[in-house]
């Protein structure tokens, strides 16, 4: 046991070495010299660069300090020390690529800049949240709020953002780079969300009809080969009892198990929903 716990704790720290490096990455080689902004604290220090003249990387590490003492009092000391490690490696990384290695802007084009810097940095902070740390600020809020509420991380991130973006575009006076910026952390969000809980090809179905769901669940079964449940209830009246089916389909079934339920009974009602995570194997 202890073997498989230092095992996954290493395979942690991976995520969140190459997790800092992505986002590094994305702010020097795209985002900073097209002064485009992406949010939380690297978006600030990109702000503050412009105004100082001091490293971006230094900049992260200073505005994250004060934030470190929360994330001890929300999220305990072992999150901290794993969040401490993570804006010492962004701030190394993107200091080392900035100012020693001297890393060229890899595009001019703001469209090309905004779409591979928001992918880079979403994938970093997506591997960032994996590896069960934090890239502080924004996300350290972010983590607080997700522990407590159903909303999703990247949805979260996406609202915070959205006021380091109105900031750039009062510091750099040019709305035109907050909504270059705005698309950056659209496309930074959608990444962390797949990270966190992969890209879902499945869809959970509720199906209900005044028919024998017995009959329609082994028509499913035969036709399909998926497995579900049905689930006993009544209406709210409590006077005519209302069974459901309960299903996760494949996206390309969607369709099929539609024409199959409204085939058996053109009054049945489906209620179709992501599934926006899935644990457990499948049956196909």
């Amino acid at each position: 046991m202890k073997l498989i716990n230092a095992k996954q704790e290493l395979l942690n720290y991976i995520f969140i070495l190459v997790g800092s490096f992505s986002l590094a990455f994305g702010v020097v080689g795209f985002l900073a010299p097209n002064k485009i902004a992406t949010g939380g604290t690297a978006g600030l220090a990109i702000v503050l660069h412009y105004l100082t003249n001091l490293p971006t990387g230094t900049l992260l590490a200073l505005i994250n300090i004060p934030l470190l003492a929360v994330s001890v009092k929300y999220l305990g000391k072992y999150f901290a020390i794993k969040t401490i490690i993570t804006i010492i490696l962004m701030g190394v990384f993107i200091d080392l690529l900035a100012e020693i290695i001297r890393l060229p802007a890899l595009s001019n084009q703001p469209l090309l800049a905004t779409l591979y810097g928001g992918v880079l940095i979403g994938i970093g902070l997506g591997l960032i949240f994996k590896g069960g740390a934090s890239a502080g600020g924004g996300t350290i809020i972010a983590k607080i709020i997700t522990s407590k509420t159903s909303m999703k991380t990247g949805t979260v991130i996406l609202i915070l953002d959205a006021i380091v973006v109105v900031l750039s575009g009062v510091v750099f006076k040019s709305i035109e780079l907050a909504l270059w910026s705005m698309i950056s952390i659209f496309a930074a969000s959608k990444l962390i969300d797949t990270i966190l809980t992969g890209r879902q090809s499945e869809k959970i179905v509720h199906i209900s009809s005044a028919k024998n769901l017995s009959e329609l669940s082994t028509i499913i079964d035969e036709s399909l080969h998926i497995s579900g449940t049905i689930v006993k209830g009544s209406d709210l009246a409590l006077s005519e009892n209302k069974d459901i089916i309960f299903v996760v389909v494949p996206n390309n079934r969607l369709n099929t198990l539609k024409n199959l339920v409204f085939a058996y009974d053109n009054k049945a009602k489906m209620i179709v929903m992501e599934a926006t995570e899935m644990l457990g194997p499948a049956k196909k």
